[in-house]
């Protein structure tokens, strides 16, 4: 009897062992049952944060595209405004700047740009003795202005035609100015203040050093920031996956539509060939879509707005390049999936017309992969990951993308050391919990890092912090990845906190060690008894 009970106990832990590695796994990752991966950030995308320098070199840095810029007359003392906040008449009126107070520039060239009012308009201007609007809904000639500054953040107005524009006493803004104004108080004369210079990705970069000296610039950039030596840091670190963001012109290289800078295509295949080297698999993020899903510099949003959902041929241009993307990777030994979308935003993205194009997304991939794993990405901002467990997007390999950061809320402003690790434990590991034992994707947490909003943390403050948040995150049933590999924010680069002990990966936790040891304890036991008997 006693040797039928331990036959029987040890079959039965051995079959809940394989159950409990085979659930746990995700298909194609060797070594590891779960995708443990960084994010290749600042490279194929261009995030001027991770990487200043590239900047440094433009002419006029601080009046990239997007910039935003206030107006007051010295003579009036009064802010230009697009009434309304654009499609109307401009005044110079307003005592307070506000939203309608505020345009934000496209940049033409070193000194011509346009102004975009808050809703939308630009400034323009027939001519010679004509007032100013804001009633353009696209920019060209008419709408295209220098700007003259001197070192005391003044600044001049002028048309192409040479006028220039000044005040008037009836608070109108009107080219009508005789002459070539000075800098002392005159009405031509304005006080221009840069309010935000806080998007410095791949438009701001390529249209403030124009096509050819870009072209360098990022053949530079794309050829030294990732190479195959990282890939070795990252396979003797115990990484098996990688997540590279791209840009939707990555489908039209090697000349993709101005201003935007070919060559990333290239170095993608370089990624997939070293990673098949080392036996480290990629997934392709698309980071960027057409118009923008997010108005972030991560997105190539030339100015801050929010484009992608508001044009049905955005939609199409960017189910074209997962389709690219897809029949170009599908059948690579190195790819694990194709991430549909980067953070759209909540804000701005209906979750309806986001749904429609996951699905669209999932059957494009599906057409040429039936394994490759199809990501989406929740909303960023007010929005519930249950939204999409509820959207049937599609029946194999599906993933969902939560990016988890204690940061960029006032939430997590005044949390210390403790509060933030009791926040990993109480609630991202409630929600992963919820989500993991919920009928729908596997969970993925593409992005997180080991930073916060804790101005004094210790080495072993950090150290508690990323145990803390590898612990929880090891649960997620797809993975994780950590953003990101390089960064000049020491705290945010993956090597530096490897190389400074900050982040211990020690062995996959996937498989516990104990629990093997248990069930061959166990079987020891058994084959004891039924030694003995």
């Amino acid at each position: 009897m006693e040797l039928v009970l331990c036959k029987w106990v040890f079959g039965f832990l051995l079959s809940c062992w394989l159950i409990f590695t085979v659930s746990s796994s995700v298909e194609g990752i060797h070594g590891d049952s779960k995708v443990r991966a960084v994010n290749l950030g600042g490279w194929l995308v261009v995030e001027g944060w991770i990487k200043p320098s590239l900047f440094d070199g433009i002419p006029n840095g601080d009046m990239l595209d997007g910039t935003q810029v206030q107006l007051k007359s010295v003579t009036l003392q009064k802010y230009v405004s697009a009434e309304e906040g654009g499609g109307m008449s401009v005044t110079v009126d307003r005592d307070i700047p506000s939203s309608w107070e505020t345009f934000r520039l496209w940049r033409v060239s070193e000194s011509e740009f346009q102004f975009r009012t808050f809703q939308g308009q630009f400034l323009t201007c027939d001519g010679y003795r004509s007032s100013v609007s804001a009633t353009a809904e696209t920019p060209s000639r008419t709408e295209t202005f220098y700007i003259e500054r001197n070192s005391n953040s003044r600044a001049h107005l002028k048309l192409k035609s040479g006028i220039y524009l000044q005040a008037s006493i009836g608070n109108q803004l009107t080219a009508d100015h005789p002459g070539t104004p000075g800098w002392d108080d005159n009405a031509a004369t304005f006080e221009m203040t840069i309010v935000a210079n806080n998007l410095h990705g791949d438009y701001q970069l390529a249209n403030g050093y124009g096509l050819d000296k870009a072209k360098d610039v990022m053949k530079k950039h794309r050829n030294s920031f990732i190479t195959m030596e990282d890939f070795d840091f990252l396979y003797r670190h115990g990484i098996n996956a990688v997540r590279i963001p791209v840009g939707w012109w990555i489908a039209y290289d090697p000349n993709p539509p101005v201003p935007f800078i070919g060559g990333s295509l290239k170095a993608l295949d370089n990624a997939f060939s070293w990673a098949q080297a080392y036996n480290i698999k990629c997934i392709i993020d698309l980071h960027a879509a057409p118009g923008s899903q997010n108005g972030m510099e991560h997105s190539a949003s030339r100015d801050g707005s929010t484009g992608w959902p508001t044009s049905p041929d955005y939609i199409s241009q960017t189910l074209n390049v997962i389709e690219f993307l897809a029949s170009r990777y599908a059948k690579h030994p190195a790819l694990l999936g194709i991430e549909l979308l980067n953070e759209p935003s909540a804000a701005g993205v209906p979750l309806d017309l986001l749904v429609s194009y996951y699905k669209q997304g999932y059957q494009i991939v599906r057409k040429h992969s039936s394994t490759a794993y199809v990501i989406v990405c929740q909303r960023i901002g007010n929005a519930d990951p249950l939204e999409l467990y509820q959207a049937n997007i599609g029946s194999t390999n599906i993933v969902l993308d939560l990016h988890y950061y204690n940061l960029f809320d006032t939430f997590f402003v005044n949390m210390s050391t403790i509060d933030n690790i009791q926040f990993i434990y109480k609630s991202r590991e409630t929600q992963l919990q919820t989500l993991n034992s919920a009928n729908g994707p596997l969970v993925f947490i593409g992005e997180w890092v080991n930073e916060w909003n804790v101005t004094s943390g210790s080495q072993k403050d950090y150290q508690d912090f990323g145990r803390a948040q590898l612990e929880v995150y090891n649960a997620a049933s797809f993975g994780w990845s950590y953003w990101t590999l390089k960064n000049d924010r020491k705290h945010w680069d993956f090597e530096w906190n490897i190389r400074n002990d900050l982040l211990q990966l020690g062995r996959s936790p996937d498989v516990k060690i104990s629990n093997i040891l248990a069930l061959l304890g166990t079987a020891g036991i058994c084959f004891f008894l039924h030694g003995i008997l």
